[in-house]
C-alpha cells in the first residue's frame, strides 16, 4: 500500500490538496488538544493516589512479614496478629473505621520493596529500616518510626560469650535482603575478625540453619532476634548480646510523591505515640477523653476527608502506642522486650511525635 506521501504526490488538485493538508493539521491540533485536556479533566489512578485507590477498593492492601511472632503471623485460627498488623490496622480504622478492611499479603525481606514500587500492596508494615538509599533510590518514602532497634546477636548460652569480639572465627547465619549482612560484615571487618557467614533468603531458612546447630549464631534486628528465640525449643538456653552494632529504625512505607496518602499514614503513627502521652487510650476514648481525640483528629478531617471520630475509632479499636506495644512484644508476652529506647521522650525513651494542632 502506498503511504501518505505518495498518495498525496499523486492528487492532480493542487487546491484540492492544500485543502486536505489543511484539514488534517486542524484535525491533529484538535485531537492533540482534547488529549491534553483530558488528561488534565480525567487524572490516572497514580495522579489519583492510593487513599483514593483505597477508598475506592473498600480495602487496605497492606504488606507484612511471611511469620515473625510478635509482628506479624497468623494465630492458630488463621488471623494474622503482632506489632506491625496492628498498624495495618490501625490505618483502615483510620479510613474506613473499620480494622477488618484489611487484605494481609506476606512478603520476604528480597520482594517487599518491589511489591511496593508495583502497587501490588498500599502500605508495607514490614519491620523494615530507614535508610538513605532505600528512600532515595527506590522511589520509596517512610512515613515516621514505628520501632527503634538495633542489630545484634543470638546464641547458646553455654557458649558463655558476653560480647561479638569474642565470635572470630564462628560461623552466622544471616538473612539476605536485610540491612544485617552488610553491618555485620563492616563490624568485623572493622575489628580485624574472621567469620563465615551463611545467608538464607528466607528468614526461616535461617531460623531452621540457626536451631539445627549449623551456625553458632544468629544476626539481625534485637527485635527479630526475640522473636526467633521465642520460636526455639528451649528459649531460656539462648541469649541476645547486649551489645548493639548499628541503628535499626523500623517503621512503614508508602511510595514517593503521594503526599496525601503518606501524610495518612504518618499521622496516624503520630496519633498512636500522641494518645499514649495525653493518656487516651482504648477505655478513655470511649469515656472522658472522647472529645479530645475529636478535637485532636480534626485537622486530618478537614485535609483528608476522614469521619469527625476517626481518631476515636482508632484508638477504641487498636489502642494507643503503648497498648500494642504491650500486647505483642512486652515483658507479659513471648518475645518479652521492654520499652527500652521505644519508651516516650519523657519518660527516657526516644519514642516522639510532633503535635497534632
Amino acid at each position: 500500500m502506498p503511504n501518505l506521501e505518495s498518495r498525496l504526490r499523486c492528487r492532480s488538485n493542487p487546491d484540492q490538496e492544500l485543502r486536505t493538508r489543511s484539514l488534517h493539521v486542524a484535525s491533529t491540533v484538535c485531537v492533540a488538544s482534547v488529549l491534553w485536556i483530558g488528561g488534565i479533566i480525567a487524572p490516572s489512578s497514580t495522579i489519583a493516589g492510593t487513599l483514593d485507590d483505597v477508598r475506592a477498593r473498600g480495602v487496605l492492601i497492606c504488606g507484612v512479614s511471611e511469620g515473625l511472632p510478635g509482628f506479624s503471623e497468623k494465630d492458630s485460627s488463621g488471623v494474622w496478629r503482632g506489632f506491625d498488623v496492628d498498624f495495618c490496622k490501625a490505618v483502615a480504622a483510620a479510613v474506613f473505621g473499620d480494622i477488618t478492611k484489611v487484605e494481609y499479603r506476606p512478603l520476604s525481606a528480597e520482594t517487599r520493596f518491589e511489591a511496593l514500587k508495583d502497587r501490588r500492596i498500599d502500605l508495607l508494615s514490614r519491620n523494615s529500616t530507614w535508610t538513605m538509599s532505600r528512600e532515595l533510590e527506590l522511589g520509596l518514602e517512610f512515613a515516621g518510626i514505628s520501632y527503634f532497634d538495633g542489630q545484634g546477636f543470638l546464641l547458646p548460652a553455654l557458649y558463655g560469650a558476653t560480647s561479638p569480639l569474642q565470635l572470630g572465627g564462628a560461623k552466622i547465619c544471616v538473612a539476605t535482603g536485610t540491612t544485617s549482612e552488610k553491618n555485620a560484615s563492616a563490624f568485623f571487618e572493622s575489628h580485624n575478625l574472621k567469620v563465615t557467614f551463611l545467608t538464607f533468603a528466607e528468614r526461616a531458612q535461617a531460623h531452621a540453619a540457626y536451631a539445627e546447630k549449623k551456625c553458632d549464631a544468629f544476626t539481625g534486628d534485637r527485635s527479630g532476634l526475640a522473636a526467633e528465640r521465642s520460636l526455639l525449643s528451649t528459649p531460656e538456653d539462648h541469649v541476645i548480646l547486649r551489645d548493639v552494632i548499628s541503628k535499626e529504625p523500623l517503621g512503614p512505607v508508602t511510595r514517593e510523591e503521594d503526599s496525601r496518602w503518606t501524610g495518612l499514614v504518618r499521622w496516624t503513627l503520630f496519633a498512636l505515640i500522641n494518645a499514649e502521652e495525653l493518656g487516651i487510650s482504648s477505655k478513655s476514648v470511649s469515656a472522658e477523653k472522647g472529645e479530645q481525640a475529636v478535637a485532636l483528629g480534626a485537622p486530618a478531617v478537614r485535609s483528608l476527608g476522614l469521619s469527625r471520630d476517626w481518631l476515636v475509632k482508632l484508638i477504641g479499636s487498636v489502642g494507643n502506642y503503648a497498648e500494642i506495644f504491650e500486647r505483642n512484644l512486652g515483658p507479659d508476652t513471648p518475645l518479652q522486650l521492654n520499652r527500652g529506647m521505644n519508651a516516650l521522650w519523657n519518660e527516657g525513651g526516644l519514642l516522639y511525635a510532633p503535635p497534632m494542632q
